[in-house]
């Protein structure tokens, strides 16, 4: 069971985003603004954080970078009525980790909150397991039922980044800004030397592949 914090000044939404989570096997807890969360945090385990912007005491943003400077990482899931540009902007700026405006749509609230606590499990344990496959950050190794497979740094990044987000389609551009940095010169093209090498090395695994999505870039689908 996960315990997640619903931080909201108006009562009804508040209310009725914890109703929701109850319903879907979560365990809330209410704090009617910033400052209220941050005296129930050091009092409660939380899991994820959802939290409305304008608030009295301490607002959203205040709170998220409060947080964050406390060296706490727990996800955080801005909800609210802001959504310009440059609200998202200093949202993710401060520290949030996913960002919905309202009026919310429940379903997709709930299929954010799984996919933030999914995350959120792979970051603390540097650790990723698809069937009998296990991706060890710290080791760098891919380690299935045929032996353990040690890889060079940028081939590694590529399957966990890719495996923390099966299904997702990632272009070749977003691949390359994030492992090789956004300054690189290198060729677009050496990510497909990359995956090419990866799938050479892991040919034999039966639980998950490296896919192709033409004209757009590559995906991890599990088997």
């Amino acid at each position: 069971m996960f315990n997640i914090m619903v931080v909201e000044d108006d009562a009804n939404t508040r209310r009725l985003t914890c109703d929701v989570l109850e319903e879907n096997g979560y365990i809330p807890i209410q704090a009617k603004d910033g400052v209220e969360a941050l005296e129930l945090l050091d009092e409660k385990h939380v899991d994820l954080i959802i939290m409305d912007i304008m608030m009295p005491r301490m607002d959203g943003y205040e709170l998220c970078e409060t947080l964050r400077k406390s060296g706490i990482s727990t996800p955080v899931l801005m909800v609210t009525a802001k959504e310009t540009p440059v609200d998202k902007k200093r949202g993710f700026r401060t520290g949030t980790d996913d960002y919905m405006v309202k009026p919310v749509d429940e379903e997709e609230m709930i299929l954010r909150i799984q996919a933030l606590l999914r995350r959120s499990r792979i970051v603390s344990e540097h650790k990723i397991t698809v069937g009998e496959t296990t991706v060890d950050y710290d080791a760098m190794t891919v380690t299935d039922p045929d032996g353990c497979t040690v890889m060079p740094p940028k081939e590694f990044m590529l399957v966990y980044k890719l495996l923390s987000y099966p299904g997702r389609i990632f272009t070749r551009r977003q691949l390359m800004d994030e492992i090789w940095d956004m300054t690189s010169d290198t060729d677009e093209r050496t990510v497909d030397v990359h995956i090419n090498r990866i799938r050479e090395r892991l040919k034999g695994n039966k639980d998950f592949e490296i896919a192709t999505v033409r004209g757009l870039g590559y995906k991890a689908v599990k088997l």
